[in-house]
């Protein structure tokens, strides 16, 4: 088939690209600047959010995949929060008026999975409105519902690295013990593009979670992650009393990461994130399953290859 990726510069949109070559379909990528896309594909340069580049990118296209998602930050002033969320939806709704006029058979959404005990955070409602609104511009469209992605480009996973690395002693706040299910990126790309061509029964929702097979909480996915980096990191377990706001400003400084993406992130981590119904999907995409310590040591693995582990 021929088949569009947006975000093809970015983490997932790159990897995705050789693995769907493999399955012999005709690749277009999409982004914003050619100079970050380091995959060699037909490329169209354009903005979502303006729309420019949109028609001409979508043009004979049978499945499209929206990778596109706002962390960079905002301009200064202003209520950031409104703006982040009108943007996502301004490209979302854009790029779903385009695909329709276009004939694109299906869109496939990477999204994040949704709380069902507490509020959605900003970040994780912006997500689900763009995925509603993606998914009723084309009625075969598939929605892919995720949490934290362990691989070595993915910037929520070296995040929590490189806490681990630079903090002589781990203080995680109450959020230590909210539980969520990781994934293996070699999961995601394969449930990814799987997705391109699945054959679902006319009543299986269009909206499905992802998850590989551990339920953690985030303290025992650090833990986790500090033992495969063989570090001696005591764990302290601490309540301040500040604001989420500020201790993932301190998180973010440690990580010597934007906060633009750490507080989003934290953001997110005031209630349990478990996944419904991942094995299914699992099982109706043809997808098994690697264990959270075969992709943290995995993406550890990638990570050495490429540049040093101060931890290692």
């Amino acid at each position: 088939m021929r088949v569009l990726i947006t975000g093809v510069s970015g983490f997932v949109g790159s990897r995705l690209v050789p693995r769907l070559r493999r399955d012999g379909h005709e690749l277009r990528g999409f982004a914003r600047d050619a100079g970050r896309v380091g995959v060699e594909l037909p490329l169209v340069v354009g903005d979502a959010v303006s729309g420019a580049g949109l028609a001409q990118a979508l043009d004979g296209i049978d499945v499209a995949y929206f990778l596109i998602h706002s962390m960079e930050p905002l301009p200064s002033g202003g209520d950031g929060a409104a703006a982040f969320a009108d943007r996502e939806l301004t490209a979302a709704d854009r790029f779903a008026a385009a695909a329709n006029a276009a004939g694109v058979r299906r869109i496939v959404y990477l999204g994040g999975l949704v709380p069902r005990e507490a509020p959605a955070s900003l970040h994780l409602s912006s997500r689900l409105a763009v995925e509603r609104t993606l998914l009723e511009a084309v009625p075969d469209s598939l929605a892919l519902r995720a949490s934290i992605v362990i691989g070595a480009r993915s910037r929520s996973f070296r995040f929590l690295v490189r806490l681990i690395e630079r903090m002589p002693v781990l203080a995680l706040p109450n959020w230590r013990d909210f539980r969520t299910q990781p994934i293996d990126e070699r999961d995601v790309i394969e449930l990814l593009a799987s997705a391109a061509t699945a054959q679902l029964p006319p009543a299986a929702p269009r909206s499905l979670d992802v998850a590989g097979p551990d339920v953690v909480s985030y303290r025992e996915l650090i833990e986790r992650i500090r033992d495969s980096l063989m570090l001696d990191r005591p764990v302290l377990a601490i309540d301040p009393r500040a604001p989420a706001s500020v201790t993932s400003r301190i998180a973010a400084a440690i990580a010597g990461e934007q906060h633009a993406l750490v507080g989003p992130l934290m953001a997110g981590l005031a209630s349990d994130l478990l996944p419904v119904g991942a094995q299914e999907t699992a099982s109706l995409l043809g997808v098994r399953l690697h264990s959270l310590d075969a992709a943290i040591e995995h993406a550890l693995g990638e990570w050495e290859r490429e540049e040093p582990l101060a931890a290692r």
